[in-house]
Parts: structure tokens; sequence; C-alpha cells
């Protein structure tokens, strides 16, 4: 039985990493992708995972499952293509550690995942079921995606979704509005950033964008709202949780890493969703805060993953 299996993209962030000698830019090979970068941080706070996801059959594909074998997260669903390269990012740093994004996505090999390739016994063999919206920006991905959703429900597991809103990947943002939200009636757990409230509920504001969301039958809706933390809200109501004062080196996988840190604590509390109350729900947000906030301060985001004993030690220093 695994804790938490991931559905989604796996792929390398080439991030800026400052120039050579003859004067042009260099970029690291770092590994990445939402749903890995969020499984990597579960399985480092103990969680045992598995991936589920398709890469292209070259060296960026072999590096990635690699990488996840050696974060100890399972990689018998993740599936190889001679036909597509495995997608990459490129990722541009500001000063302050914000991004700026481009894929050479088209197609990847991750969005030609097919549905009769994702292997059903992890998906009846999961507490939790967790995936992004990247799977569902295009074909035959798009509806792989829905149909593991619906399977996974099925066979009782926590659906868990992180919507994770890139302009590039998308035809049009009506597009995007579409599918990102076709999902949400299978959803228990929900997070997403302020920047995405609007595009996922029509609401601007974090207070009522979650409030909307929970109308819809979602259990418990988390909003990140950067260096102020995080808002968490359930039918019993709504807080927020500040967040933890951080030298910001890199943002990339920072969400991931809090969001592996959430639902890794609700794994550990063995309750069911609609049993955690609100005081319990602050506790969690506040160790995923903990888990973030150790995360920027770091390049990359699978490198960045913090140990349980680091969560720990940040946590005790507060």
């Amino acid at each position: 039985m695994f804790d938490i299996v991931a559905l989604g993209e796996v792929l390398i962030d080439f991030t800026q990493s400052g120039v050579s000698e003859s004067g042009m830019r260099l970029f690291e090979q770092n590994p990445g992708g939402a749903p890995a970068n969020m499984l990597t941080a579960s399985t480092r706070l103990g969680m045992k995972t598995a991936f589920i996801g398709k890469v292209g059959t070259d060296m960026h594909g072999t590096f990635l499952k690699e990488v996840l074998e050696e974060q100890h997260i399972c990689t018998k669903g993740m599936v190889f293509d001679d036909n597509f390269f495995t997608t990459l990012a490129f990722v541009e740093l500001s000063e302050s550690g914000e991004r700026k994004f481009s894929f050479a996505r088209k197609p990847g090999a991750d969005t030609k995942l097919r549905l009769e390739e994702i292997d059903k016994k992890l998906l009846e063999q999961t507490k939790v079921f967790h995936f992004g919206s990247l799977s569902l920006t295009d074909e035959p991905c798009r509806t792989a995606t829905m149909e593991a959703v619906k399977y996974a429900k099925e066979q009782g597991a926590i659906i868990s979704y992180d919507p994770n809103y890139r302009e590039l990947l998308w035809e049009s943002k009506e597009q995007a509005i579409e599918q990102m939200r076709k999902p949400i009636p299978y959803v228990d757990v929900l997070k997403i950033s302020d920047e995405e409230t609007e595009l996922m509920t029509g609401e601007a504001d974090p207070i009522k964008a979650s409030e909307r969301l929970v109308e819809q039958g979602i259990s418990i809706v988390v909003v990140t709202l950067g260096e102020k933390g995080a808002l968490v809200r359930t039918k019993e109501g709504y807080s927020i949780v500040s967040g933890f004062a951080s030298k910001v080196v890199d943002t990339t996988g920072a969400g991931d890493s809090f969001w592996g840190g959430f639902i890794s604590r609700v794994v550990v509390s063995g309750k069911e969703i609609n049993a955690l109350t609100l005081a319990e729900l602050e506790t969690m947000i506040r160790f995923a805060n903990a888990v973030a906030g150790i995360c920027v301060t770091r390049r990359g985001a699978i490198p960045a993953m913090p140990s349980l004993e680091e969560v720990e030690e940040k946590l005790a220093q507060a």
C-alpha cells in the first residue's frame, strides 16, 4: 500500500546559473515537475510514494528515472516513449528568486500518456491520489488523467489536486479555465495559489474563492499566500496561518514542497478528511509552511526538498 501516488509531469528545469567565461548564460540541469516535486517532498518526510507519467527514451528521461529512484519513489508507473522527447523547462530567475518560464513541450512526452499505459494497481493501492493541471493541457493525457482520478476515487483514495497555471501551455485562458475546473467534482483536497483564485472560481479574493470551492463539495481548500503563509478552509470555517521568514534563493518547487508537507501530515493523522478539525489543519499548514520555508532557500526543486529532521528543527526554532 502506498501513502501517495501522483500522476503527471516529471521534467528537466534548466535553471539559470551564472555566465560562462565568454559571457554566455549557463543553465543547471535540475529535475522537476510539480507532481514529482510533491512526491519528493512527501517521501523525504516519511511517505511511501509512487509516480505515474511518461518521459522520452532519451538522456533526460533516463536521468529523471534515476533521480526518482534515488529519492525512493516507486517508478513502476513510469513509461518511456521512443517517439517524443522528455519535456524541458528553462527557468530564468530574478534577483528575488521569482521565475520566468520557457517550455520545450510541443509535444512533450508527458502529454502523450495514454489511459491504457496507466498501471491501475497503483490507483487501487494508495491512500492519496494526487495530480495537477499540466496533465490536462493536451490529449491523450487529459483523458487519461480524468479517468485515473475517477477510478482512484472509486477505489476509496483521497483525491488531491493542485492546479498549476502556466499560460504558455494553454491555447487560451478560456480553455485553461474550462479544463482546470473540470476535476473539481471529484476532488477532496485542493491547493491553489492566490494568483489562481479568480481562474478557478471567478473570485479574486482568497476568502471568497475558498468559500466557493467548499460550496462545490471540496472538503479542504488551501490557498497559498506567498510570504503571508496560507489560508485553509473547511465547512467549519477558515484560518490564515503565517509563513516563515526565509532568505529566498529560488521559489521553484515551493508550492509543491508545501503541498507535500501538508498531504504527508494528513496521511500521518490517519483520520478521515471530513474528521479533521480546523485546529488540526492549522497545525498541518504550519508544518507545510516550514517545509516551503526551507525549500526556497535552496536552488532547484527536487534537490531542495528538506528532510523531516530539518523541518522539525525549523519548527522548534520558531
